[in-house]
């Protein structure tokens, strides 16, 4: 194959800033052109007046290009504009990567003869073909379409037997060259015949399968039809600058069109809307409606007059090469009649249509042999040329090219500008490959250039010119591409098919967690139950009659929190807050125990100082977020420190006394420590303040946990039958006695394996924050194993545990900016990745993340149902206070929780509540609502 293909086009310096944007006058390289003075001043008026039409400037060029630009956004929309370009979807779904091989039929039907090639892809883009040249009789292409399609399948089988391929099944490309709808790869219904085609009974028809029931006639060889492209398409695929790919494709020859890579979720049409997908844009259409009045000329209305189609296709009749040469031949006409040619004369030939071809408006406005080809054609035109003649011949010439590169580039220049703002890149560098007789023309070619450059100056266009096979050869790559990826898709699959819990599984996690839940509730089952549904002592949840002022320690990290919260009626402003955050120095939470409980007295002190509280004994509330065991509400057993504390001296201790002994030493002042609660109590409480509904609350961020309102009754461990009390399920160690183990993929067990506690906290393993992302990597290095992910090239980056934290899968999953997300976060880490790399990513991380979020809202319905049960309601509503960074800030996870309760507790009408400032507002809450039912059991001694 030539290396033309791999080069770039040649670009020529910028004319000047004060030349006109197309100018109607150009002057050759010197000593090519005469000087126009000595013509005379008579004809260099009509020459300026009769081209002074076509002569676009920048302005009117940058009008031309939002026009289009318009236009292509409304063709992408359901609802379209009344200036459009079709932007017709082709279900390409991405370029070459340069690993595509096999061997392919392909079927390129042509203005007037038909190709067949095979061609053999051996894991770059240099194709080895083998090709016959078929011409296509005039009486089959406007006789019977049945008859067509059977010449092509006839003579696709002649090249096979002329091979001497033995027998098996091929697989076929075809490039039809028309304009079609197509819902598939191989499915394509032919809208309308052009280029002399006019067969009948087969518009409104697919063409995949015209021809294949055509080959299924045949019945001599096993060939499926896998893909149907325009020649735009396969122009775009068959070409590459390098390693690097083409991303738009552009025809400009006879007619003219384009194709580009989209993102896939500015296509309204599709179902699919991640990834990318090549759009056919149809723009020769541009300008039927009008959109290009005001830059018509009367040469451009005669051009049209006499088309086969009148009104349709304006654009490509300005640029296209079947419509070059007549506009140059009317424009020699006005100016013959105007006496600036030929001293006036005119010939039959030059007043004959279709005289002047676009061949010879190319080859005259080049500056090398420009003057000579005009010389040829004033004569086969009958005329007898001057210098002068042949100077004014070519200055139309260069005009009629100039103006049609201009327009060309404006369109190039809309679809650039719409690429990268849809991207939203602030440059864009992509390759146009490009094909036609036009093109080819140097003068053309550098206009376009410099031209899109003026009228894109945030885009980078290299043009890759396409050489005789890239056509064909783009052809094989569409289906060589395709069957790469629906390889990749199934191996995808298979791979992530552990990751996927179907509704069955589901049910099945739901229905454990009941079981789990009743023998964590009863004496006898207790130790063997992997939850440990902890009494709480929280009797009720709040009224809304609470009053009074309270202070609240919120201990559970590095930093601590001291607040005090006042609870006023609603109509006098609620709760109201006021905090302080203070922080633990690591020496202190992995002293002694004295001096991390000392330091947190000084912090109390430090704040009732600045609040004024200093002298008065409020109830408090402690939000203690480590694992306890509580005896009552104003005592919690530590079980061990978590989070880095190492405190001494305080496991197996009541942390309420550890305070309270520690204000003792302090001797200045008095803590009432009416409650000790965990967080996701907290929030519960917190939420319960604004709903009296909410029974339940749940912590999904770095951790995992939940708690509920259960029946006194059914919790053996608490003495007493009547009310309810909150139990603290620890959910997260749901499985650790093995009842989850069918649900373990070997990523998970790679996890925990590493993990700081392997074996332990099994449930918060698979939907916390603390592990999402490290379950994702450990995909990730399994697909580049198996070389489904970047090519396979190693990763070095992904083999670094915790270098993929679960905020990554927020961002990768954002709706709107995925694809430019995932790929920041992938090259951030080192990794370049393709287009087809960061949707496989973001696949992953989906997977991952509603699997996550499923078990969650399997776990949450369990708990609904139980509820219900308990109560024995035929309906149950109830709200779920919600607190973590995975619930509030992952895009998709609370849908994927709510989504799942819905669907496994059908009778349970449950409502989710975020809770803001939940762990310091609940603790006081509980605080205000155990001092509530204490005063109200106190009520009547009192009366009596």
């Amino acid at each position: 194959m030539s290396s033309r293909q791999d080069e770039p086009v040649p670009q020529e310096p910028h004319k000047e800033a004060g030349s006109p944007a197309c100018p109607a006058q150009w002057v050759g390289a010197a000593g090519t052109a005469q000087d126009p003075q000595s013509r005379s001043r008579h004809v260099t008026e009509v020459v300026q007046r009769v081209l002074q039409p076509l002569s676009l400037s920048l302005q009117q060029l940058s009008r031309v290009q939002h026009h289009m630009l318009a236009a292509m956004e409304a063709g992408l929309r359901l609802r379209k504009g009344a200036h459009t370009v079709p932007m017709l979807p082709t279900y390409v779904r991405s370029t070459p990567d340069g690993t595509e091989r096999g061997s392919f039929l392909v079927l390129e039907l042509r203005e007037r003869d038909l190709r067949v090639l095979r061609a053999e892809l051996g894991g770059s883009q240099e194709a080895q073909l083998k090709d016959r040249i078929f011409a296509v009789p005039q009486d089959l292409r406007e006789g019977k379409g049945e008859k067509l399609f059977d010449f092509m399948a006839k003579s696709l089988c002649q090249f096979l037997d002329d091979l001497h391929i033995p027998a098996t099944s091929h697989q076929l490309g075809f490039c039809f060259p028309f304009t079609c709808i197509t819902t598939g790869l191989e499915t394509s219904k032919l809208q309308s015949w052009s280029k002399g085609y006019s067969c009948s009974g087969v518009v409104g028809r697919d063409v995949g399968q015209l021809l294949q029931a055509a080959i299924q006639r045949q019945a001599s060889h096993d060939i499926n039809v896998m893909v149907v492209v325009n020649d735009t398409v396969a122009t775009m695929m068959g070409c590459r600058l390098g390693t690097k790919p083409c991303e738009v494709g552009l025809i400009v020859g006879a007619g003219t069109n384009s194709c580009f890579m989209e993102e896939a979720r500015y296509v309204e049409s599709l179902d699919d809307n991640e990834g990318r997908m090549c759009v056919n844009t149809e723009w020769g259409t541009f300008g039927d409606t009008g959109a290009m009045a005001d830059i018509l000329t009367t040469y451009d209305e005669h051009v049209d007059a006499g088309s086969l189609n009148k009104g349709k296709h304006r654009f490509e009749k300005l640029i296209g090469s079947l419509y070059l040469g007549e506009i140059a031949r009317l424009l020699l006409v006005q100016l013959a009649q105007d006496k600036a040619l030929h001293a006036g004369g005119t010939t039959p030939q030059l007043r004959t249509q279709g005289m002047v071809t676009a061949l010879e408006v190319l080859n005259i406005s080049e500056d090398q042999g420009g003057l000579a080809a005009a010389q040829c054609l004033l004569q086969k035109l009958g005329l007898q040329p001057s210098d002068p003649d042949c100077f004014t011949v070519q200055q139309v010439c260069l005009a009629v090219v100039t103006r049609a590169a201009c327009l060309c580039a404006t369109s190039l220049a809309a679809m650039l500008t719409h690429m990268r703002k849809n991207r939203e890149l602030p440059q864009l560098d992509v390759c146009v490959g490009v094909d036609g007789d036009t093109f080819q023309a140097r003068r053309f070619r550098q206009t376009l250039l410099e031209m899109t450059k003026k009228l894109a100056p945030e885009c980078t266009a290299t043009l890759v010119s396409a050489v005789d096979d890239s056509r064909a050869q783009g052809v094989a790559v569409v289906a060589a591409v395709a069957l790469r990826l629906e390889a990749q898709r199934r191996e995808v699959d298979q791979l992530l098919q552990p990751l996927r819990l179907a509704p069955r599984a589901r049910q099945q996690v739901q229905a454990l967690l009941q079981c789990e839940m009743e023998r964590g509730l009863r004496q006898e089952t207790h130790a063997q139950a992997s939850t440990r549904m902890l009494p709480t002592y929280v009797r009720a949840t709040p009224d809304g009659s609470e009053r009074g002022d309270f202070l609240a320690l919120d201990l559970g990290g590095t930093n601590f929190r001291v607040l005090l919260v006042k609870l006023r009626s609603r109509e006098a402003g609620g709760i109201c807050m006021v905090s302080e955050i203070y922080s633990i120095p690591p020496e202190v939470a992995q002293g002694p125990g004295s001096q991390l409980f000392d330091h947190i007295v000084e912090c109390i002190v430090d704040f009732q100082t600045k609040q004024g509280l200093w002298g008065r004994t409020l109830p408090l509330g402690f939000t203690f977020s480590f694992p306890c065991q509580q005896k009552s509400l104003d005592q919690g057993i530590l079980l061990n420190w978590t989070k880095g504390f190492t405190a001494s001296g305080c496991e197996g201790k009541d942390v309420v006394e550890l305070l309270r002994e520690a204000v003792r030493r302090k001797n200045q002042f008095d803590l009432d420590v009416v409650a000790i609660v965990n967080d996701t109590v907290g929030t519960m409480m917190s939420c319960g303040y604004d709903d009296p509904n909410c029974e339940v609350g749940l912590i999904v961020g770095t951790g995992t946990n939940a708690c509920y309102m259960e029946e006194l009754r059914n919790v053996e461990a608490v003495p007493g039958a009547e009310g309810r009390m909150c139990i603290n399920m620890e959910w997260g160690a749901f499985g650790d006695n093995g009842c989850l183990d069918e649900f373990f993929t070997h990523f998970d067990a790679q996890v925990d394996r590493v993990s700081l506690n392997p074996g332990k906290q099994r449930f918060e393993k698979l939907i916390s924050g603390m592990y999402l992302g490290e379950i994702v990597r450990m995909v990730l290095v399994e697909l580049v194993e198996k070389e489904l992910l970047f090519q396979g090239r190693p990763c070095p980056a992904l083999q670094t545990p915790g270098i993929f934290p679960t905020k990554f899968l927020s961002t990768i999953e954002s709706d709107g900016l995925a694809l430019r997300q995932a790929s920041a976060v992938l090259q951030n880490l080192g990794l370049a990745a393709s287009v087809e790399d960061a949707l496989l990513v973001r696949k992953v991380c989906q997977v991952v993340s509603l699997r996550a979020g499923q078990l969650c809202g399997a776990a949450l319905a369990a708990v609904a149902e139980k509820i219900r049960d308990n109560r024995g309601l035929a309906q149950l509503a109830v709200t779920v206070g919600v607190d973590g960074t995975l619930y509030k800030l992952h895009p998709h996870f609370s849908q994927h929780v709510q989504q799942t309760v819905k669907e496994l507790a059908p009778r349970c009408t449950v409502t989710f509540l975020q809770s803001e400032d939940g762990s310091g507002k609940g603790a006081a809450l509980v605080a205000a609502v155990a001092c509530r039912i204490a005063q109200s059991r106190a009520a009547p001694a009192t009366g009596q």
